[in-house]
């Protein structure tokens, strides 16, 4: 295969990186590093016409195609695969009239940073140094996502290459069913190169975190509960259940202590949110009361996500209610008294724009529910084994109340059995037709796509 491989190598304006070389460790660690990719190889694609060759190349020698920017998706080895990595594609230009242009390669802040001078705001996640591409086609669940929705559905062009090896621009015009796949069917039918989005006008927020003690757990969660639900589509917010280490970064009055956090963005009026606020102020004394104005391009501290890789194990669900009876159930297992090995329990609540259909239809099923759940454990050695049975029991403790549905962004996960949480029969269905469709070889199937063979 090696010297099959010297062939592409010669295609490729990139860089082509084999096991054993100094590049394709770097190109091959994702975020999470309890996943160790093993690819083939990994193409480093310097533009567009690399991808397209790589992908050819794959076809023409029986290889399965896996795609990476930042390494934030990676859930499975790509054993035996070719690695199309897009980082080099750095494109990113932001139009004063409220739109912007990015390469695959882009990361969230990036965007940010660049429209933050016109007053503009893009619909990034939590944490902005995810990579736009990944973010967006798997849905975009973001920390204002009640006010803007999703950010799939702001995307306005997209230029991908099929499984066939062609470089295509997909538009609701030009090339439908493709336009229709990839805002939400993540790599089922295409390696992206650029996409093109609308932007928001927000230049600032009121929004930041609140965080209390653990043995004020059960009343900040049922206040929030409560409280949530009255909220207009101003806001935005989740509450989590923390239990950070005592790492360099992480506050003293958090460091190896079991808190609580509520998460809250307010898109209006800043003495508005502080009213909407106050009931959450009030629930108990905040061991940190870290809610103010704030720069749009600074959102990512209202989560304060972690920046460094780590190996995780997480799970995650959808709700279609959350009833007091399942704020007990919650708990149970992951209260401050439960013996939880999880980092974060996190419950957000959706609604709002979220739940309004898209202008252009797509892929993102899932609309309907009220609420996500995810656990994240990290796997050190004194909890490892512990960290996935309690994210079942987790999940089995609100399965009354869990639709059985999943986010395909949130928990990242491929097979069978996480597509179909993923997507609906019919989506699924469409999914699987236009992706055999524009990849008859059967090329895209490595990662989060319709499970497919040659």
């Amino acid at each position: 295969m090696s010297s099959t491989l010297e062939v592409l190598r010669r295609r490729l304006t990139g860089t082509l990186a084999l096991p054993g070389e100094p590049r394709y460790a770097q190109l091959t660690t994702g975020f999470n590093v309890a996943v160790v990719a093993t690819p083939a190889a990994v193409v480093e694609a310097r533009d567009p016409q690399d991808v397209a060759e790589a992908v050819r190349f794959a076809g023409e020698n029986g290889l399965a195609v896996a795609v990476q920017a930042t390494g934030h998706g990676i859930a499975e080895t790509f054993d035996g695969a070719l690695l199309v990595h897009t980082g080099r594609l750095d494109e990113c230009v932001v139009h004063a009239d409220g739109w912007a242009r990015v390469g695959a390669g882009v990361r969230w802040q990036q965007v940010l940073d660049a429209a933050a001078p016109h007053g503009l705001a893009a619909l990034c996640g939590s944490a902005p140094g995810v990579g736009v591409v990944g973010y967006t086609t798997g849905g975009g669940l973001g920390p204002v996502g009640r006010t803007y929705g999703w950010a799939s559905d702001r995307v306005r062009a997209v230029e991908l290459v099929t499984g066939d090896g062609v470089l295509r621009r997909v538009t609701a015009e030009q090339e439908p069913d493709l336009f229709w796949a990839v805002r939400g069917g993540k790599g089922a039918v295409g390696i992206v190169t650029a996409m093109e989005f609308d932007l928001v006008r927000q230049p600032t927020l009121y929004a930041g975190a609140l965080y209390f003690a653990g043995a004020d757990a059960a009343t900040v969660l049922h206040r929030w509960r409560d409280w949530s639900a009255t909220l207009p589509r101003e806001a935005t917010t989740s509450v989590a259940l923390l239990q950070l280490p005592p790492l360099p970064g992480v506050p003293e009055p958090l460091a190896g202590k079991f808190t609580v956090a509520v998460r809250f963005a307010w898109t209006g009026d800043d003495q508005e949110g502080q009213a909407v606020l106050a009931p959450m102020r009030a629930a108990a004394t905040p061991l940190i009361d870290a809610v103010q104005t704030i720069p749009y391009a600074a959102l990512g501290m209202i989560h304060a996500d972690p920046v460094d890789p780590m190996p995780v194990h997480e799970a995650t669900d959808l709700l279609r209610e959350l009833p007091a009876e399942a704020i007990d159930a919650l708990l149970a297992v992951s209260g401050p008294d439960a013996g939880s090995p999880q980092v974060i329990v996190e419950l957000r609540q959706l609604g709002g724009a979220l739940a309004e259909p898209a202008a252009q239809p797509s892929a993102l099923d899932h609309r309907d529910a009220a609420y996500s759940l995810i656990t994240i454990g990290v796997l050190v050695p004194s909890v490892a084994g512990a960290v996935a049975p309690h994210s079942e029991q987790v999940r089995a403790a609100l399965k009354p109340w869990a639709t059985g549905g999943a986010l395909p962004n949130l928990g990242a996960g491929t097979g069978a059995e996480r597509l179909a949480r993923s997507y609906d029969a019919p989506t699924l269905a469409r999914l699987t037709e236009v992706a055999r469709r524009f990849d008859p070889a059967g090329v895209l199937r490595a990662g989060q796509v319709p499970v497919r063979t040659r």
